[in-house]
């Protein structure tokens, strides 16, 4: 599960949309699809056109996965922070109504401002 204490996710890159959407087939409803995929080491963050879904891998074989879905009527705000000269990363905070705040932290070379844009889209 997502880790609600710490509230972030570090150094995720962006990946093939494939590879995010082998990882979350099983769980796509009909008409949804994998809009942007972001990978760590061993964690996936996946957006989807209906919701966010964390993937954390766990154990010391990786097989063993936990799943969170994060529907986008769930997010009451978000703010976004873009990568800068000397600090390259950025940074999405989503707000969950009943959870409350997640960090995701992207590297440099995300599209951070559309990403931003899809989300607003499927929550205003």
């Amino acid at each position: 599960m997502v880790d609600f204490q710490n509230k972030k996710l570090f150094k995720l890159s962006a990946e093939k949309l494939e590879k995010g959407h082998k990882v979350v087939s099983d769980l796509l409803i009909p008409g949804e699809e994998v809009i942007e995929s972001y990978s760590s080491v061993r964690d996936r963050l996946v957006f989807t056109n209906k919701r966010i879904i964390v993937i954390n891998v766990q154990g010391v074989t990786g097989k063993k996965k936990d799943y969170t879905s994060i529907p986008y009527k769930k997010i009451q705000t978000f703010s976004i922070e873009t990568s800068g000269l000397l600090d390259i990363d950025a940074e999405l905070t989503v707000y969950i109504s009943a959870i409350g705040m997640l960090t995701f932290e992207l590297s440099g070379g995300s599209k951070i401002k559309a990403l931003c844009a899809a989300i607003s889209e499927h929550i205003l």
